[in-house]
């Protein structure tokens, strides 16, 4: 089954840039995305063998991840495809969407859309230190054509500083994995793999084992988007189309904040965490400090969202430093996946009908579209931690996570970083929600009522609001799960 759902999607890929009609293509789309979604769903019943000497296996965490990115893509999917059939009707439609191009085949952006999930799937399923290396880096090559599409002088600028920025990242990574092959020099048996290294973590060399996990903090930290690594972010997930922004931040982030969770978990199994959960702690507060400077007074509503991923990648920081919060964590990983996810499908149809990002020129959402405004709003009370959505209780969570460690003055410093996030953000989206549409709305192309961009977003915005007001009992205890299997508990 691992070899199916790494294979299904890379196929797909491979027959996108080889099908030249649109209409096969968007179906390929949809088909692959459905598929994986119904492979990842049989792994909840049916625990796939590891494969490849155990290189690749689906542990409680990676099953966790491995649901909420099929999940992502499949909404995405289905948006996507609505947007790729109206952008596809016009060059005036495509300009007007802001997403497609005359110059960029769509064949270009299914394929490579297709190949991003396979290398995502592929880093969620690593056990291996190396292999998990290789997963991270083929989702900068895969998703870099993703960001560029406009082929926009800022797309470019954007893809560029995308490439070189994780590309140093990820070769401090490489040399983190180094360091950590060094730290178990003298035990030639151990393999490079999560359980052998958890397993054996009071034969490594605690020095060496503290060098390599600042080295993965930084170099992952960089792919995540913790502070002050976190420059490539804002504008990959501005200029890139929505959908594509959609997946960088509720799922290629997960990725790498995974990655770093298995690091974090032969540190505890070696009796380090201390060490690596006040790193932790420290990035996450910082990365929530930088997010809110940035945030007052945002002129661009996607850059916007694209900061407010940066803080809520502190927020997951910060609680997996805590220890006590981190199924906290990773079920606020679950729930900023699906706020983000249905928060940037959202701008992609302001955008659309506006055909601007700029916050000045946006006013009367909830007049002009009526539904996109909806959501917008919704998923600005949401994406804040406010009740009764998910966000609220795992950041509650998390809360009362610092105060049981008797961290009051960092509880503190959370909640004041909240407040001003929240502040910051309610200031520029009530003004773009509120009063008589501007001239940028008041002609609207009718996109609001496209059902295709519509339900995507709209099915993701309830799944937040239902686990704000119930959180089901299997997601509990697959979070719980998930923490005790990447050593925090």
């Amino acid at each position: 089954m691992i070899w199916t759902l790494l294979g299904v999607p890379l196929a797909s890929a491979a027959a996108a840039f080889a099908i030249r009609a649109d209409g096969p293509r968007r179906g390929l789309l949809l088909a692959a995305a459905l598929t994986h979604a119904a492979l990842t769903a049989a792994c909840w019943t049916i625990q796939p063998a590891p494969v490849f000497g155990g290189y690749l296996a689906l542990d409680a965490a990676g099953r966790l991840f491995l649901s909420l990115l099929s999940a992502l893509f499949l909404a995405a999917s289905f948006y996507g495809a609505g947007y790729l059939r109206a952008a596809g009707r016009t060059k005036e439609e495509e300009d007007a969407a802001g997403f497609l191009f005359a110059n960029a085949p769509e064949a270009v952006f299914t394929g490579c859309l297709l190949c991003f999930l396979g290398t995502m799937s592929l880093a969620v399923l690593s056990q291996h230190f190396g292999l998990l290396w290789v997963g991270i880096e083929a989702t900068t090559l895969c998703s870099a054509p993703l960001i560029h599409f406009h082929r926009q002088r800022r797309s470019l600028e954007a893809t560029w500083k995308y490439l070189l920025v994780c590309s140093v990242g990820i070769a401090l990574a490489l040399l983190g994995n180094f360091f950590l092959a060094v730290a178990a020099r003298q035990h030639h048996d151990l393999l490079m793999t999560v359980p052998e290294l958890v397993a054996q973590a009071g034969r490594l060399d605690k020095q060496w084992l503290k060098a390599a996990f600042l080295l993965f903090l930084v170099g992952y930290g960089t792919k995540m988007g913790l502070a002050p690594m976190h420059t490539w972010l804002p504008d990959a997930h501005s200029e890139a189309p929505s959908v594509v922004s959609a997946l960088l931040s509720g799922a290629l982030l997960n990725c790498a904040f995974l990655a770093l969770l298995r690091v974090n978990a032969v540190l505890a199994a070696a009796g380090l965490a201390d060490f690596s959960g006040e790193l932790l702690v420290g990035f996450g507060l910082l990365s929530m400090a930088v997010a809110a400077a940035f945030i007052i007074g945002q002129g661009d509503f996607k850059r916007l969202l694209a900061y407010s991923s940066v803080e809520h990648m502190g927020i997951l920081a910060f609680g997996a430093g805590l220890g006590a919060a981190a199924p906290a964590a990773l079920l606020h990983a679950v729930n900023h996946s699906l706020t983000k996810g249905f928060l940037f499908l959202t701008a992609g149809n302001l955008l659309a009908a506006s055909r601007t990002k700029s916050v000045g020129e946006i006013r009367g959402l909830l007049r002009a579209l009526p539904r996109s405004g909806a959501l917008w709003l919704v998923g600005f009370l949401a994406i804040t931690g406010s009740p009764p959505f998910g966000t609220f209780v795992s950041e509650l969570w998390i809360l009362q996570g610092a105060l049981a460690r008797h961290r009051g003055v960092l509880a503190a410093l959370y909640l004041a970083f909240l407040a001003a996030v929240f502040a910051a953000m309610a200031s520029v989206v009530l003004k773009m929600s509120q009063g008589e549409p501007s001239d940028r709305l008041k002609e609207v192309p009718g996109d609001d009522a496209d059902p295709w961009r519509f339900w995507p977003p709209a099915l993701l915005a309830a799944a937040v609001l239902v686990l704000g007001l119930w959180v089901p009992p299997p997601l509990l205890d697959a979070v719980r799960e998930a923490a005790a299997v990447l050593g925090m508990r």
